[in-house]
Order: structure tokens, then sequence, then C-alpha cells
């Protein structure tokens, strides 16, 4: 198999397109044997996993991006199945809260970082305040932020702020220890269409079907370019995007599982080892339970 993640990903020292990214490509992965790969993928992440936990040196930030229906949920669900629930948690952002909306737009993100030893799923992120808001900037409304640093008075700078405010984030998480992983799912305009219909006509998928979806494919030129942007501004070699292909899902789960584990494999972590006294007193402790 070829390496997924050098075909993947963005690291903003190359000229990029979302054009140039088939979202139904399957790179040389055979489907028939895609079950096999993928619970490979998962025993060995949850071995890494479990090495993470043990050393604390470091944190894992996986975010997850992508319009609706791109299969976010089932991704996370499929890819990180293997993972202990004692150092793993999944956040998935909705409309912030009141609350939220009186602090910065980092602020609620942050409170959710993964301590070192966890890894953190984030569901969408920060990165709707320059996605959703861009397509709809009235949202912008409910930060009740200074004239001074206003869309209305900033014009484009505003955007040039937000990218370059989530980068030094990234930058300054990067700097004490929390390894980020992004990635795009990148869905088809056809392959949308065919899941919203799915949801419709299957009662059993009605839940996840919202009116909203529809109307926001109107806009689907504009996502696309805001992705696109969003990309370019925040791509860096220590915290590179991914652009995984969506209209597979079994080759997205694939390549998702392999990016997590060769991210992890490249810490080189190892299991923690005891100071003398420390193996002593484990000996101690085995002679004891063994008289019993």
């Amino acid at each position: 198999m070829k390496s997924i993640a050098k075909e993947f990903r963005i690291t903003g020292n190359e000229k990029f397109s979302l054009k140039n990214f088939d979202p139904a490509y399957v790179s040389d992965v055979n489907k028939e044997e895609a079950p096999e790969i993928l619970n490979e993928l998962i025993s060995k992440t949850a071995e890494a996993e479990t090495k993470l936990f043990a050393s604390k040196q470091y944190a894992l930030l996986i975010i997850f991006q992508a319009i609706d229906a791109s299969g976010k949920d089932s991704a996370i669900k499929h890819t990180l199945s293997g993972l202990s629930p004692q150092g793993c948690e999944v956040y998935s952002f909705k409309q912030p809260s009141a609350e939220e909306y009186q602090h910065d737009f980092l602020w609620r993100h942050y409170k959710a970082l993964p301590d070192r030893g966890r890894i953190g799923i984030h569901n969408r992120s920060y990165y709707e305040n320059v996605l959703v808001t861009k397509i709809h900037p009235e949202i912008l409304d409910n930060e009740h932020l200074p004239k001074k640093y206003s869309l209305h008075k900033l014009g484009k700078d505003f955007w040039k702020h937000r990218y370059e405010s989530i980068a030094a984030f990234e930058k300054h998480l990067n700097y004490n220890g929390t390894i980020i992983i992004k990635f795009f799912l990148h869905v088809s305009k056809d392959e949308q269409k065919k899941r919203f219909l799915e949801r419709i006509d299957d009662p059993l998928k009605n839940w996840k079907f919202s009116a909203a979806d529809v109307y926001e494919r109107q806009y689907w030129h504009d996502y696309m370019k805001a992705y696109e942007q969003a990309i370019k501004e925040t791509a860096t070699p220590e915290n590179p995007w991914y652009i995984i292909p969506a209209d597979k899902k079994w080759f997205t789960r694939i390549a998702i599982s392999t990016i997590i584990l060769e991210t992890l494999q490249a810490l080189k972590l190892e299991y923690p080892v005891l100071p003398k006294e420390e193996l002593e007193k484990l000996q101690a402790a085995k002679a004891e339970l063994e008289k019993e």
C-alpha cells in the first residue's frame, strides 16, 4: 500500500487546490481486503495509544472537518473503536452557548484539549469560525466584538487575523507537546446528494437528516472555497492538513487509521522504565504475594 499520509498531507509548502483531490480515490487498496486491513490498523493503534497514555509525554488532538454527510461520525466510530475510553474522549461542537459567545472563539476549544497521554477527538472545531461564519457572517453578531475588530471595520483583514490566531494557537500547542492531526473529509456533491436521499428514504436514518442540510447545499462552492482557503492559511509542516477522499467510506476509514497510527509511531514512544528503587519495591511486593 502506498504511503497514504504523503498522498494526502498538505504542509503549506506546496501548491494546493481541492480540485486536484478526487473524493472517490482509493489508492491501491482492495475493497475485499479492507476489513482485515482496518482491523489490523485498529489493533496497532490501540497498542500505540497505551504507550501514549503510559508515557504521558504528548497529547494527540484529532480534528475532523467536513461538509454535511461526509461520514465524520461513522469515520470516528470505526477508526477509533479500539481505543480505551480511559485515554480518549470525543467532543462534538455545536452552536456556541451564550457563555461561550462571551469569550474569544478559541476559548471553548482550549477547554476541551486532551491532557498529555490522552487523545482528544474534535468533531468540528474552531475552524467553523472561518467556514460557517464566512458563509453566514451574520453569525458574528453573536460575538459582540468591539467595532474596530469587527468584520464591517476590517473587511478581508478580519479573516486574515482569524487564520493567524488559529495558526498561532496550533503552533503554541505543538511547542507544548500536543500533536495535531487535521482531517478534511472530501466528499463530492453527487455523493452528498445520494447520502441525503438515503437518509430520507430509510426510516432508520431519518433522524440524521435536517432540512437545513439541503439549504446549505446551495452554498456548496462557497464552502469549498472557504475550506480551501482555511487549509492554505493554516497548514504547516508541524501542523499539516490531510485531505481524505470520502466518497468510499471503507477507504476513508483506512486512510484515517493509517495516518493516526503513523503519527503515533513517529513519536517513538516507549513504556516508562521504573527507577531501581521502584523495581525493588515491585520484587518485594511479588515476594509477599507469593507467600500467600
